[in-house]
């Protein structure tokens, strides 16, 4: 997964789309075709950027479908092994709430684990300076509040076992070469280069 999808993907989900498939299952043609509209968009915007120092910002739009679409499309393309399925829900003001499936049937961890999880939550979106990160307010497995630092817990093994690269809850991801900010909507996010 490149340099900003798992970083993303992980901060949204262990902690951001259509249902992903079950292992070995094909993506749905209208959910793939949604992704490839988001990664052909994002090379248009890495070109943009390095070919255009123009001043003033530019905008490229997607619904909440299309980036649901796009994650669904990296899980299954990067065979993720413990993210199964993340849906995110998007609202004004940078405000994001998600569902998240995690399995880990083929972790080696002790028993009184569950080896499938379900993970809800709800945070704000933060951009500054090219880097962006999801601030948790709340967060749910099965149905149950948990404590935020428990979430620092999971990463933490998930970064020992090799499953990802980001150090905790609060890291910084690197946007795409080119995107400076991003803004949510009802229904949807607006991505500024």
């Amino acid at each position: 997964m490149n340099r900003f999808a798992r970083p993303l993907v992980v901060l949204l989900a262990a902690l951001s789309l259509s249902a992903p498939p079950a292992p070995g299952a094909e993506l749905q043609a209208a959910v793939r075709d949604q992704a490839l509209k988001v990664l052909k968009a994002l090379d248009r915007i890495q070109a943009e950027s390095l070919a255009s120092k123009a001043p003033g910002l530019r905008r490229s739009d997607f619904s909440e479908g299309e980036c649901n679409a796009y994650v669904a499309y990296r899980i299954e393309e990067e065979k993720e092994d413990i993210l199964k399925e993340l849906k995110l829900k998007l609202f004004g003001e940078n405000r994001v709430e998600g569902k998240a499936v995690v399995d880990l049937r083929r972790q080696n961890l002790p028993s009184f684990i569950k080896p499938q999880m379900n993970l809800f939550f709800e945070g704000l979106l933060v951009v500054r300076e090219g880097r962006a990160r999801l601030e948790f307010r709340k967060l749910f497995l099965e149905g149950q509040e948990v404590p935020l630092p428990l979430l620092d817990v999971i990463i933490d093994i998930a970064t020992r076992m090799g499953k990802t690269d980001a150090a905790n809850i609060r890291a910084w991801v690197d946007l795409p070469y080119g995107i400076k900010d991003l803004k949510t909507r009802a229904g949807g996010i607006a991505l500024f280069y």
